[in-house]
């Protein structure tokens, strides 16, 4: 059977002759990276169906085309390449998953177009066998091949001897259809004849390795809040010392491993701000539950508690120095006010200063430049040279109620205020403290005046006064230490050991730092505790430090003058709570750094559980000493500024050495 131009019809391979000489790329040629040379009579393009092994020769292959047809052709002879290592492909994403599940489907529809194909590769191989527009009159072959495009009808591979003679393919245009989807591989994504070719699908050499089941970052959190059930939830909230935070600053983020770039901090924000949003509805609800406990949105209640403590702890920090009246103040605070042991700094800071320096304000100065822009002085008192002052974290001072305070003299002369009590007392949330500082009478020899001291301040302290008690059931009107859920009281409190100068120096030399069970054995302070004749209720923390009295000024030695005191434990903190293990004590331990007076400074971390609260208090409206403020960051910038300076002036400055 023949066409019309006399050629033979063959089933799987078709001859184009273009009358006006329209340019066609040759398919071996260009798989060779070689262009064809153009000729101007005619110049023909194959067009296959399936490939044969990948081992079979091009030059074998060619073989089988009939001698009219090879007449008609000039084909060269090309060796392919062989074809390069496969790759691992990379993980879709959703939008290339979507856009391939929609490249499939149209390419399905394509399909079928023709009844005769039968696979979703049949369309993208039509693509490579349509030729590009030929100008003029259109070939007779042409409707032939888009006839018989791709797959040959029966009888088409009954009239191929040729097809039967090779051993089971149905004809020749199948052959060599398959070395065109060779070369197609080949040529990785060229594209050739006007079309791309659809390659398979490479598999990776080894099996990829096993997902884990939770395929969640750990790096994530939620914008305000932790979730309970995170993995490491409970190691944050009973760490030892530090607490989750719940300042979601970049620094933060990034300095506890939260997030592990900019983009990851932008997602951990909400879109508008930190703050929770509100739901109108909520707003528009009404309750009778409005400023208690559990009510939605009050200011004290469980709700915004444990937005703030997850946990429900706060941690404070208690500290009281003997400061001898002296007018010089320490270089540096940072040893003495944020201890390098604990993770994190504390969310209060309670300081009692007995023998005050003679300016009390420049004290107070240096305590914000120490803290720095994230605490503010929520109160300060004095009673004669007695101070003591509170400092909060700025966002916590909402939850605080009125600061209310009062002073007891326990001098015989009261206007004598070297030896007293001060109290200051304030509910936080639905938790009340009372803070004591103390000065008790001096003297190896007079315990039963210090208990004396003791009894007068617990009769006399009239607090509180317009806050109202938490429990008052469980109150009583003979000590004030019983009308409060947690009470602190640090001071001078004057117990001494009770052996000479000689044996306690050899404890010291012979016992190690942190043993000082042998010295407390002569504590006077302990002895009177277990016996319960002075602070009932109380407790104090193990003592692992040196006595903190009496040091020659400027040395680390004890007293070296004709008195040689017993170094003693004078300096102490105490506390109680109405609810057993409310407060644990972190660190109980002196600042020996400082040596501008005969007392080294003691202080005390505690973790202290809080509960919500009702909104029936009277609150202090965030109010705060603003001018202290104010002047002790500006003060605490000048220092840094003039601390650059000094040490780029030290780095410009050169040495001359005359030989």
């Amino acid at each position: 059977m023949s066409t019309p131009n006399g050629l033979p019809q063959h089933s799987g391979a078709c001859v184009t002759q273009s009358t006006e000489g329209g340019a066609v790329q040759d398919l071996h040629a260009k798989k060779a990276g070689k262009a064809a040379k153009k000729e101007a009579g005619s110049n023909g393009v194959l067009t296959f169906e399936d490939p044969p092994s990948v081992g079979t020769s091009l030059n074998e292959t060619l073989k089988l085309l009939p001698d009219e047809l090879k007449a008609n052709m000039k084909i060269k002879s090309v060796t392919p390449r062989p074809p390069r290592k496969p790759r691992l492909e990379r993980a879709a994403s959703l939008d290339e998953k979507s856009w391939r599940r929609w490249r499939r489907f149209r390419t399905s529809q394509e399909s079928l177009t023709d009844p005769n194909e039968t696979s979703s590769s049949n369309s993208s191989l039509q693509e490579a066998s349509l030729s590009p527009p030929i100008r003029g009159r259109a070939s007779p072959c042409h409707r032939c091949c888009q006839q018989n495009s791709l797959h040959s009808s029966p009888d088409a591979s009954e009239a191929s001897p040729t097809g039967k003679s090779r051993g089971g393919t149905s004809d020749l245009g199948k052959r060599a259809s398959e070395i065109s989807s060779a070369f197609g591989g080949l040529l990785r994504g060229k594209a050739f004849a006007g079309g791309k070719p659809r390659l398979s699908q490479i598999m990776p050499a080894r099996p990829l390795p096993p997902m884990e089941l939770n395929v969640a970052s750990h790096t994530l959190r939620t914008a305000n809040r932790i979730d309970s059930d995170y993995m490491d939830y409970r190691h944050y909230s009973q760490h030892k010392f530090g607490r989750v935070s719940s300042s979601l600053s970049d620094t933060r983020l990034h300095g506890n491993r939260m997030v592990y770039d900019n983009c990851s901090t932008d997602s951990m924000k909400s879109t508008f701000s930190l703050l929770n949003p509100i739901r109108s509805k909520d707003v528009r609800s009404r309750s009778y539950l409005e400023g208690s406990l559990l009510a939605n949105g009050a200011l004290l209640g469980a709700e915004e508690l444990s937005k703030y403590f997850p946990d429900r702890n706060i941690g404070i920090f208690v500290a009281t120095w003997n400061m001898q009246g002296q007018k010089e103040l320490p270089v540096n605070l940072d040893d003495f006010l944020l201890p390098t042991d604990p993770d994190y700094a504390q969310d209060m800071y309670v300081i009692g200063v007995q023998e005050g320096c003679p300016d009390r304000r420049e004290w107070e100065i240096r305590l914000q430049e120490t803290l720095g822009p994230h605490y503010v002085m929520l109160y300060s008192a004095a009673h004669g040279v007695l101070y003591m002052s509170v400092f909060i974290r700025r966002d916590l001072i909402w939850f605080c109620s009125e600061v209310e305070y009062a002073t007891v003299t326990t001098r015989i002369v009261s206007q004598i205020k070297t030896k007293g009590a001060l109290g200051i007392c304030f509910t936080f949330f639905g938790t009340s403290f009372l803070f004591i500082t103390s000065h008790f009478t001096s003297g190896d020899s007079k315990v039963n005046e210090r208990k004396l001291d003791y009894n007068k301040t617990i009769q006399a302290l009239t607090l509180p006064k317009n806050v109202p008690d938490t429990n008052p059931y469980r109150s009583s009107s003979s000590d004030v230490t019983t009308r409060f859920d947690e009470v602190f009281w640090f001071g001078d409190f004057n117990f001494r050991l009770n052996k000479d100068r000689e044996t306690v120096d050899s404890i010291l030399n012979q016992n190690p730092e942190t043993d000082m069970s042998k010295l407390l054995a002569y504590d006077q302070l302990t002895s009177e505790m277990s016996r319960g004749s002075i602070f009932k209720g109380f407790q104090e923390a193990d003592i692992h430090f040196r006595p903190s009295y009496k040091f020659d000024i400027g040395k680390d030695s004890y007293d070296t003058t004709s008195k040689q005191r017993t170094p003693s434990y004078t300096d102490r903190v105490v506390y109680r709570s109405r609810y057993r293990d409310d407060i644990h004590a972190v660190k109980y331990s002196s600042c020996p750094v400082i040596k501008t007076s005969d007392h080294r400074p003691v202080f005390a971390l505690f973790r202290v559980k809080v509960r919500p609260g009702r909104d029936n208090i009277p609150l202090a409206a965030g109010q705060f000493d603003r001018d202290l403020y104010l002047i002790g960051i500006k003060r605490r910038i000048t220092r840094e500024l003039q601390k650059r300076q000094e040490q780029k002036d030290q780095k410009s400055s050169s040495v001359c050495s005359i030989s």
